[in-house]
């Protein structure tokens, strides 16, 4: 399978895509390493240390990584050297440090007795990853799994799948056992071909919503397994009356829709404010938006990264041509970027009047796209907040403490920022959505829990 660079269009390299012998092989491995390695019965520290080196090995290779992930991916390696591949050391250190921190629990009960839950991995995890971000992506679903004694199938997105084969080198290099940690790489089949395996005993996935439903149904054909599925968002950005620091809400709600080219799942897409706000917002948030500039993920002062594929800029293009046609109106933007006819780019767009009926509404995008709606009763907002398929992340604006402390429990939505919007730099707050976004959480205690099972013991010893 050709992999393409998005920012120019050319074909980069060959993938070869793993058929299902091949995925037999790789579950197979692992779960045998899994059995006869030691490496579920060892010492959390010992595991600690290998994850801790791990973590090393990766700030050493920080900068060739970057290189490789940018060639094939939306990310500027100025932010892959920064950001990313920083998050994906830091969470290796994180799980690393909560390997031995993982508890059971004694049950009370009657003299002579002695009932307990004892906490244990599952198995051979398959990890699917989406293309956004790809070197985070794939610690954040193998190192948990890993620290609590696991083994990993990893599937990268065909279209970014070169940073997952290194990452994964660095795991041998740091003293991983052999097996334990597996790439393939492939298409939805492949995926398919990995959550359908009867050696596999837990699932994480991130990625669409419909693509979500399919990973449900197949992990359902070989018999009942968990997964964590981390699917689309409509997310909404709430602005409320008594903000203060307009040019500060302006950015982060330009940042919010813009990051990444809006290819974030929590990306902040529906704009909700008051109409005493709405000119003005509109007005700074566009000229932030105006300032991003287009170009190649190598070069340094690019700020607007290219759309993942053509298929993909298509899609965005047609939804877009559809929901003007429903009577949405473009403020700016609305068409591919002129200049860069030979990548993957779309213009920042914001839109006006977009019917909730409209695909425009009703679809993610996945695409630098902010949609603004407006109301005059704040009521009216906090429920406009909620959409009525996806839940996965909210933001609100307000200077205001009660509101701050309060609103959030009337959003729906599996996180909710207040004054922010987009993952901040900690590994410690659990991610995930609810309804059509999604279930399970990912980061974090509950994160790392994920991924373990608990067994009750009962011993009647009197």
């Amino acid at each position: 399978m050709p992999v393409y660079r998005p920012s120019d269009g050319n074909g980069s390299a060959q993938m070869s895509v793993a058929d299902e012998d091949t995925v037999d092989r790789a579950v197979r491995s692992a779960d045998t390493a899994f059995r006869n390695t030691g490496w579920p019965e060892a010492s959390p520290m010992e595991r600690a240390e290998v994850l801790k080196r791990w973590a090393d090995l990766l700030d050493r290779d920080r900068i060739r990584i970057a290189k490789i992930e940018a060639a094939s991916s939306t990310r500027p390696v100025e932010d892959l050297v920064n950001r990313d591949l920083v998050r994906a050391s830091g969470a290796l250190r994180y799980f690393a440090e909560w390997a031995d921190k993982v508890e059971g629990q004694l049950l009370a009960g009657k003299s002579g007795t002695t009932a307990m839950a004892r906490p244990e991995p599952y198995g051979v995890v398959a990890s699917i990853a989406p293309f956004n971000f790809p070197a985070i992506n794939a610690i954040w679903k193998s190192a948990p799994a890993l620290a609590v004694g696991n083994a990993v199938v990893l599937k990268p997105s065909e279209m970014t799948p070169f940073s997952a084969l290194a990452i994964a080198e660095l795991a041998i290099e740091a003293g991983l056992p052999a097996g334990l940690f597996n790439v393939i790489q492939g298409a939805g089949d492949t995926g398919s071909q990995l959550v359908r395996h009867p050696l596999v005993r837990k699932i994480t996935f991130t990625g669409s919503s419909a693509t979500g439903a399919k990973v449900m149904a197949d992990a359902a054909a070989t018999g009942t397994k968990p997964l964590t599925l981390e699917l689309g968002g409509k997310s909404p950005q709430l602005v409320l009356k008594d903000i203060r620091d307009v040019d500060a809400v302006a950015l982060n709600i330009a940042n919010g829709f813009l990051a990444n080219s809006g290819q974030v799942c929590t990306a902040g897409t529906r704009l909700i404010t008051p109409t005493g706000l709405r000119d003005e917002l509109i007005e700074k948030v566009a000229k932030i938006a105006g300032e991003r500039r287009a170009g190649p993920t190598w070069e340094v002062g690019n700020t607007l990264p290219p759309i993942i594929s053509e298929k993909q800029a298509k899609r965005i293009d047609d939804l877009m041509r559809q929901t003007l046609s429903d009577g949405a109106e473009a403020i700016i933007g609305g068409s591919r970027v002129a200049s860069q006819n030979a990548g993957a780019y779309y213009e920042p767009t914001i839109l006006r009047n977009v019917p909730d009926t409209s695909v425009g509404f009703t679809e993610e995008f996945f695409g630098p796209v902010l949609s603004v709606y407006e109301y005059d009763d704040e009521e009216e907002g906090i429920a406009m907040a909620n959409h009525p398929s996806y839940a996965l992340a909210a933001s609100i604006y307000t200077d205001d403490l009660n509101k701050a402390m309060s609103l959030p429990g009337r959003i729906e939505a599996g996180t909710v920022w207040v004054n922010a919007h987009g993952r901040q730099p900690d590994f410690s707050t659990p991610q995930g959505g609810f309804n059509g976004s999604g279930f399970g959480k990912e980061m974090g205690r509950a994160g790392l829990e994920s991924f373990l099972r608990f067994k009750t013991v009962w011993v009647n010893h009197g």
